[in-house]
């Protein structure tokens, strides 16, 4: 019977951890008094006492930084001088007004009201775009203002301008960040995807990886590829130690050749709390693959967690924690298991290589489902497909990284071979993707995911008797090839008679009308490619003849590659007015990958398409030109908007883009008196609003695109309830999800997916 200590220490430490994390205070706080009075009187007291362990320090970590001298004039918002270390790399993000650049860094002195402090306090910066080059392990003096911050921060500190340099890293980050860099360049030459996919295997550097890939990675469950895991570390270091045997090295030398192999990756990969977690289960996994792994394996298993979680108890509560420990601990437990069944009837090799990534997804399914409502059905196959080039692209990218940093033209010869292993790794991702039934939508409401977990549990009993079986293990096979390659019906999805959908793509714009059997004219695409993709395809449009792009912001631009995904797209149109400069790019990146080349859309022109008449109404050629000058309150992109008025099966429909009030202005001096049956809200129901334009239209119905508990306030009350004031009836995307517009008997109706159609 194998040893469980250990591995309950670990289960209690993080059932610790979360309790500390979720539950009020006493409840923990109960349990350490209650775990000393019991260590008096008994011996065999070890989960409770890690439980305890945990939970106290949790406990004390909050107590830390919430009643510290930052946070103290965070709630004070205090503008403060501050020396901080950067820890981690400055990453760019799109904010409200503008874009920003934010950077993890340790306060280390800080003076406010009055006050000087010498402290070592975790801080979040955001800054502006001067703070793209800034160095991890670099010090800094800053000024700024400090905000309350929620989660493993003490504050949010806003400065403005450059900061002012006081010490440059240290000498392990430089190599660190020249070995990095030696990366990237060893692979410049290649394609763009390979270029790019080549630093996120070896070292979790995905900051360029094509958004659109990375969903088909989640996909096809190779995501962990993209990110510092175990896998990189094993691959690593047991690389390593293979080549210091080859050199002679034995005994005890051979656990420092690791140790030193460890360090490094952790240097390279940053050392945040991720890469430290994913180090511990990488050695983990590395103690399985060596002698008596089956029983090692397990006890390292649980003291790497009791460890992790005392050294950082924020992990106990996040998803990157919670899927390496259960990938390693399937790897352990089950995978052994099911590769002995399968080798009644295949050899080892085979057998190891369909067990351990069918035992690691098994584990991890509950989790996964509850972060992306989906589960996977091409992830073990994907995973099996893509084992035998991830090991050549890992070791092979560090090796070229590290020649190059003596000669790089032979760098890049070294890293050749594993441009083409992740190129083969990306074909997985999309072919996989495209398949159409690649993941199936399940939900994450708790019966949901309790349903999942149940399921799992259950083919941890059942799935070595199917294995053992070759008949049985065929079938299974077969059935789930079927399911794969068979869209599964919607059942009453899409109803008869569509001619609008205003698709949930979150906060942003996708609208299809409806241009014949499986046709569509596609308005925006979105901010995810697959939203988009999912909602094209359950409204079974396979053609796409004129995709209209009203504008380049990210919300409406950014899932185009979904729209071109598997269908026919004849034409693009987009906007006289290249802003902003991003967006554009992306545009003519994902255009060009099709062979397409957008067009700018004809003021005034009226064509028909299908079964739609289209006429575009706005921007005028002068407007679009000079969009800056339509007031100091207009955003010059959103009032270049490409608006269409669009008739289907005798609708009228206005298809607004996201102009302000400006542009509303203008529209309506060009426009007086018209009136429709359906007006698209623009922009998501802001604020800003000619409520008068808009409630002059007279329109039956108002749909909003606008994102579930967006920061942005959208859809305005104001504007919702003047719509209804004027006799017009609302739907919204975050409430409804897909919308769909019908006409049945010459009656105008709405059907949401999931709730109920009402006829008007």
């Amino acid at each position: 019977m194998r040893d469980l200590r250990a591995p309950a220490l670990g289960g209690a430490a993080w059932l610790g951890g979360i309790a500390a994390a979720v539950c009020p205070w006493w409840v923990p706080l109960g349990v350490v008094v209650g775990t000393a009075a019991l260590l008096l009187r008994s011996r065999g007291a070890g989960p409770l006492v890690a439980f305890a362990a945990v939970a106290g320090v949790t406990l004390l970590h909050g107590t830390a930084l919430a009643s510290g001298p930052v946070a103290q004039l965070a709630q004070k918002r205090a503008v403060v001088g501050a020396e901080l270390t950067v820890t981690s790399d400055p990453r760019p993000v799109a904010g409200r007004f503008g874009d920003l650049v934010v950077v993890r860094a340790r306060v280390e002195q800080l003076t406010g009201r009055g006050a000087a402090y010498s402290l070592s306090t975790p801080v979040v910066v955001m800054a502006d775009a001067s703070w793209l080059g800034v160095v991890l392990g670099e010090r800094l003096h800053v000024s700024g203002r400090l905000g309350p911050a929620d989660g493993d921060s003490a504050a949010l500190l806003m400065v403005r301008g450059s900061p002012d340099r006081i010490e440059g890293p240290d000498v392990w980050w430089r190599v660190a960040a020249a070995v990095r860099g030696s990366i990237r360049e060893s692979v410049e030459p290649r394609q763009e995807d390979t270029r790019e996919l080549v630093p996120a295997l070896v070292v979790g550097d995905d900051a360029g990886v094509d958004p659109a890939l990375a969903d088909d990675f989640r996909t096809t469950g190779l995501t962990h590829l993209l990110a510092v895991s175990g896998t990189n570390l094993t691959l690593l270091v047991g690389f390593l130690l293979i080549a210091s045997r080859w050199a002679g090295v034995r005994g005890w030398w051979l656990h420092g050749v690791a140790a030193v192999g460890i360090a490094g990756f952790v240097l390279l990969a940053r050392t945040e709390p991720s890469v430290v977690r994913a180090a511990a289960m990488g050695t983990v996994a590395l103690i399985g693959m060596g002698g008596n792994g089956r029983e090692r394996g397990p006890r390292a298993l649980g003291v790497a967690v009791l460890a992790l979680l005392l050294l950082d108890p924020r992990l106990a509560v996040t998803a990157g924690f919670a899927l390496s420990v259960l990938a390693t601990a399937g790897i352990l437990w089950l995978a052994p298991l099911w590769r002995d069944s399968l080798r009644t009837w295949l050899p080892r090799g085979v057998a190891e290589a369909v067990a351990v990534p069918l035992a690691a997804q098994v584990a991890c399914t509950p989790v996964v489902t509850a972060l992306s409502g989906e589960v996977s059905l091409v992830a073990v196959v994907a995973n099996l497909l893509a084992a035998p080039a991830v090991a050549p692209a890992t070791v092979l990218g560090l090796a070229g990284g590290l020649v190059g940093l003596v000669w790089m033209p032979l760098g890049q010869v070294v890293a050749a071979p594993a441009a083409w292993s992740v190129g083969w790794i990306a074909v997985v991702a999309r072919r996989g993707a495209d398949l159409p039934t690649a993941a199936i939508a399940w939900g994450t409401g708790p019966v949901a995911l309790l349903l999942v977990t149940l399921v799992c549990l259950g083919l941890v009993v059942v799935v070595p008797r199917v294995l053992r079986s070759p008949l049985a293990g065929v079938a299974c096979s077969v059935l789930l090839v079927v399911t794969v390659l068979t869209r599964p019906p919607t059942p009453g999805w899409p109803p008869s008679g569509w001619v609008l959908a205003m698709c949930d793509v979150g906060q942003g714009d996708a609208l299809i009308l409806r241009a014949g059997p499986h046709e569509g004219v596609v308005v925006d695409a979105g901010p995810d490619p697959a939203l988009v993709d999912g909602c094209l395809d359950r409204l079974e449009v396979t053609r796409v003849p004129l995709l209209v792009l009203t504008h380049f912001h990210a919300d409406h631009v950014d899932g185009l590659s979904g729209v071109l995904a598997g269908r026919t797209v004849g034409a693009v149109e987009v906007t006289a007015l290249g802003d902003p400069p991003d967006g554009v790019e992306e545009v003519a990146r994902a255009t060009g990958a099709a062979g397409l080349r957008p067009a700018v859309a004809a003021y005034g022109a009226t064509r028909r398409v299908g079964d739609v008449t289209l006429q575009t109404l706005w921007p005028r050629p002068d407007v679009a030109r000079f969009a800056g000058d339509l007031g100091e309150d207009g955003s010059a992109a959103n009032d270049a908007s490409v608006v269409l008025l669009a008739e289907v099966d005798g609708l009228r429909i206005l298809l607004t883009g996201d102009i302000e009030p400006p542009a509303q202005l203008g529209l309506s001096r060009l426009v007086g008196g018209l009136a429709v049956d359906v007006l698209k809200v623009p922009h998501h129901g802001s604020r800003r609003q000619d409520l008068g334009f808009l409630t002059g239209l007279r329109a039956r119905l108002a749909l909003v695109s606008v994102g579930a508990d967006n920061d942005y306030g959208h859809p305005a009350p104001e504007l919702v309830t003047a719509l209804e004031s004027a006799g017009t009836e609302v739907h919204r995307t975050d409430l409804d999800g897909d919308v769909l517009v019908v006409v049945r008997d010459g009656q105008l109706g709405v059907v949401a997916r999931g709730g109920v159609g009402r006829r008007r």
